[in-house]
């Protein structure tokens, strides 16, 4: 894999063409509706002019971008069409579908972003946002894409600047948040791999100390190098993005936007996020066993290492605290691992101190991936509303559920609705437990403050 000289990123970002383009997105915002339209005409001479100066400040930097040129020339044509059209809700059809990331998949390129659209965990509200990114692509995921982990849509990447949006905890620029007038066939997702190891270390490090945990010497050296933990998360993100259309799944495996159990979202991200704990823990043994194994292989060996070491302390330290207790499937997932390891004994929290036994580790983590992959298997088989109330009687089996729950004692309209059903899920089925409750107070201000953090401002 050739390796292209990375735009230096402070130049980048310093630039006064992209320095125009990022204040001229911001003066826009205010002045949209949520849908991206300006439905205030007295705005719209405004509006013009930070569009003209949008527009002069992308063909500035396009020479900078030769890959995107495609998406590049349609994207002024789009943002002329929309200010011509009085500015009514924009289409970026055509942009979007010229935009091709995927295909330039090599460590170090850059790419402008410029699109109405929302930000996934920021604002709802469908407005010009702007990001300077630069791909991450590590020989070794190179080489893991290309052989048993295929996955053509994933690409992972850095920021080197953004719009108001992304000053959040949002670390995805998906196609589908995009304004357009029809859903194409989306052929990417990118996700921002500095922002997730950035606060992934700075909650660890909060964590063990909250916690007295005593790392193990591998996993506390992502404590001190982000590039090692950026890496890491790549090859995490890698294996979890591909399993979401892969194994025993339902007929539909929770891709289609639908009402449902907040519960059955957090069993589908942790199917992925243990998938990929379970693909690590192959990958080590069976470089281990290996008479000699090459420098690549050991070099694989650590991060497949470092990426169960994320996979549990990410799920555990910060997703289990994260956001509101309002049907929250992330942090339940993390509470579910947590009491997982904690009632087969290989976490301890005594002395107010917590500890693993991490021989044992894997082999039980791989147990609740094991679990949750046999409901999935079973799921064909059933009706829907069976196949929630097993799923309810997995997390439940591990997990205490408020003691007003009337989805633990079935007091449930069974003849109803699956909406009537969903909605008798209490917003916190299943509360934090007592650990959970003092860890959240001590680590609240930490985990606040890793909104809109970057690898640069780690």
């Amino acid at each position: 894999m050739t390796t292209v000289a990375a735009i230096d990123a402070a130049t980048l970002a310093s630039h006064p063409a992209w320095l125009r383009i990022k204040d001229a997105a911001t003066a826009l915002q205010p002045l949209q509706a949520q849908n991206g339209s300006i439905e205030d005409p007295p705005q719209h001479e405004a509006a013009r002019a930070h569009v003209d100066a949008l527009i002069d400040g992308v063909r500035e930097l396009a020479p900078q971008f030769p890959h995107d040129r495609a998406y590049l020339d349609a994207l002024i044509v789009d943002f002329q069409r929309w200010a011509d059209g009085c500015f009514a809700e924009p289409d970026f059809y055509d942009s979007l579908v010229a935009f091709q990331p995927q295909e330039h998949r090599v460590n170090g390129l850059t790419h402008l972003v410029v699109f109405p659209m929302y930000t996934q965990n920021g604002s709802r509200d469908r407005h010009v946002e702007a990001v300077l990114v630069q791909v991450i692509w590590p020989d070794f995921v190179a080489e893991l894409e290309a052989s048993d982990y295929s996955n053509k849509l994933f690409v992972p990447i850095r920021f080197l600047d953004f719009t108001a949006g992304y000053d959040t905890n949002s670390a995805v620029l998906f196609p589908e948040t995009v304004a357009m007038r029809q859903i194409p066939t989306f052929t990417w997702g990118a996700i921002f791999a500095d922002r997730e190891a950035a606060r992934f270390r700075r909650v660890l490090r909060a964590a063990v100390d909250v916690t007295k945990l005593d790392l193990p010497d591998l996993a506390a050296e992502l404590l001190d190098d982000q590039h090692l933990a950026e890496e890491t998360f790549v090859m995490w993100d890698l294996i979890h993005d591909r399993t979401h259309m892969r194994g025993d799944l339902p007929f539909d495996p929770f891709m289609i936007k639908q009402r449902m159990p907040f519960f059955l979202y957090s069993l589908e991200e942790m199917r992925c996020d243990l998938t990929a704990f379970r693909e690590s823990v192959a990958i080590e043994r069976r470089i281990a066993a290996k008479a000699e194994p090459t420098a690549a292989d050991l070099k694989l060996q650590r991060h497949a290492k470092l990426v169960q070491y994320c996979v549990i302390f990410d799920r555990i330290f910060r997703f289990a605290i994260t956001g509101t207790r309002v049907r929250n499937y992330d942090g339940l997932g993390g509470q579910l691992l947590f009491a997982w390891l904690h009632q087969h004994r290989v976490l301890h929290w005594t002395d107010t101190q917590l500890a693993f036994e991490w021989d044992r580790v894997p082999d039980c983590v791989n147990e609740l991936g094991a679990a949750i992959e046999h409901l999935y298997w079973q799921s064909i088989d059933r009706p829907k509303l069976n196949h929630w109330l097993h799923a309810y009687d997995l997390v439940s089996g591990v997990l205490e559920p408020h003691p007003a729950s009337r989805w633990q004692t079935r007091d449930l309209p069974l003849t109803g609705t699956p909406r009537e059903i969903t909605d008798l899920v209490m917003d916190d089925e299943f509360p934090l437990s007592m650990f959970y409750e003092a860890f959240e107070k001590k680590m609240r201000d930490v985990v606040a403050s890793t909104s809109g953090i970057t690898g640069a401002t780690a």
